[in-house]
């Protein structure tokens, strides 16, 4: 109750302060009606396509599905949708529609559905955009993208997913188990030409990929690291149990995978070029696989960051109020932030923080009511000469210019008194409550030391 879904769906714009926000949401067509769908797969089952042909987004391309297909397993709601791309009916017009036939009285699937927008309003927002898969075709030195041994750590997740393209066994593109896999940490992190920040997740989830390669195909396992950060709650236990499993540990970030080989022995191989920096020497490693830890990349929120008014890190993420006391609020009275939208994250942490976002969203909402800070910027309006000033030093988007009265206003829902816009302003217009110049001035002279006669 009181949660609603829109699934297939993307923010375009947001407007207000708190309590007081409309938010505009573009729902995108999937020609089946959310109301009137089971989750039966029929229509999937019955499509013209008797086989599954084209590349499955879910499944980074590694598996096939049809033109109407589920977005992935266990999605909620549990509806099908069609692409227009794909499908015979948006192609040419002339489909045989056995996916409406086998949908039957249910009639849920709708070629005529269109894009439409909706306005909603609310009180609080709490931003969880997550985050993107670092590109490692940009280390061409890695060759992702040019050799086909050569997978990131999301293409190795599926494959290892029960509900995956293979089912859960972990094999190369030809169907061959791979007999050594070579696991490289900290692509895309900890560099300076791409990101400098470390992932915090990279470490043990290319330690879980040794160990289910490891169980599940005996290949022979190395993992090449820069350092091993295992500082979550068991995470040292697992480590030292997977190097109990026989994995091999190189301490030194490969220079290049190449599949040129250089001896019989790396004939049909792909090589790992590295300097092993705890011995001392250059290493050629030849392996069937190359598991790529990809980094996180900050989501491409610009645009929604942009209508929140919010600002971002150095590195891409979304800035929060206070990194160690307020983590979860942003400068924006009324925005949250949660999980790997402010910074990298693993579940644990991000499921806390989701949590204390929420609460703190509810706090907000409970009563129907606020405390206002009293002590915020006012205007005089005889003395404003709407030069703008004052709005571009505010970070909390609380003092706007109206174009046609030419005066400035502030918005004292999202004011805090910081007292920027008074430094700024020319006129002295613009006064912080119980802040003014004679105030200060008196509270100077109240505090100086008083001459003494001698």
């Amino acid at each position: 109750p009181n949660i609603t879904l829109l699934s297939y769906s993307e923010v375009v714009s947001v407007d207000g302060f708190v309590g007081n926000f409309n938010v505009k949401v573009r729902r995108k067509p999937r020609y089946v009606d959310e109301e009137k769908c089971v989750g039966c797969f029929e229509c999937i089952e019955q499509c013209v396509y008797k086989t599954a042909k084209f590349p499955n987004e879910f499944d980074l391309g590694l598996g096939k599905r049809k033109p109407i297909y589920m977005p992935f397993p266990q999605a909620i709601p549990l509806v099908a949708v069609i692409d227009p791309e794909t499908c015979i009916e948006f192609k040419t017009g002339h489909c045989k529609q056995t996916c409406v036939d086998a949908c039957g009285d249910r009639d849920a699937i709708d070629f005529q559905q269109k894009e439409k927008i909706v306005d909603l309003d609310v009180g609080t927002i709490i931003v969880a955009t997550g985050f993107h898969v670092f590109d490692a075709a940009r280390m061409t030195n890695y060759s992702y993208g040019k050799l086909p041994g050569v997978y990131n750590a999301l293409e190795v997740e599926r494959l290892a997913a029960s509900n995956g393209p293979t089912g859960g066994e972990i094999v190369l593109r030809d169907g061959r188990p791979p007999k050594a896999v070579a696991v490289v940490h900290c692509v895309g992190s900890r560099d300076e030409h791409y990101n400098t920040y470390c992932s915090k997740v990279c470490c043990m989830y290319s330690l879980k990929y040794a160990h289910l390669i490891r169980e599940r195909t005996g290949a022979r396992v190395y993992n090449f690291y820069m350092d091993m950060r295992a500082n979550g709650k068991g995470y040292e236990e697992f480590y030292q149990r997977v190097a109990s499993e026989q994995v091999g540990f190189v301490r030194g970030k490969p220079a290049r995978v190449t599949d040129v080989a250089e001896s019989p022995e790396e004939e049909g191989k792909l090589i790992i070029v590295v300097e092993d920096t705890l011995a001392g020497v250059n290493l050629r490693v030849p392996v069937d696989m190359v598991v790529l830890s990809t980094a996180m990349d900050p989501g491409d929120v610009d645009g929604l960051l942009a209508s929140l008014h919010l600002d971002k890190t150095p590195d891409g993420f979304v800035k929060e109020y206070h990194l160690k006391i307020n983590p979860t609020e942003t400068a924006v009275k009324g925005v949250f932030v949660a999980g790997c939208a402010q910074s990298p994250k693993d579940i644990t942490d991000t499921i806390a923080q989701a949590g204390a976002a929420a609460m703190s969203a509810s706090m907000f909402l409970g009563s129907g009511e606020m405390t206002l800070n009293p002590l915020v910027a006012e205007v005089n309006p005889s003395l404003c000469r709407a030069c703008d000033r004052c709005t571009d030093v505010c970070e909390f988007d609380a003092v706007h210019v109206d174009p046609e009265g030419l005066v400035a206003s502030v918005d004292e829902t999202a004011c805090e008194g910081c007292g920027k816009c008074t430094v700024v302003c020319p006129t002295g217009a613009i006064t912080v409550h119980q802040f003014t110049k004679p105030q200060i001035v008196a509270s100077i002279d109240a505090l100086a030391p008083k001459a003494v006669a001698p």
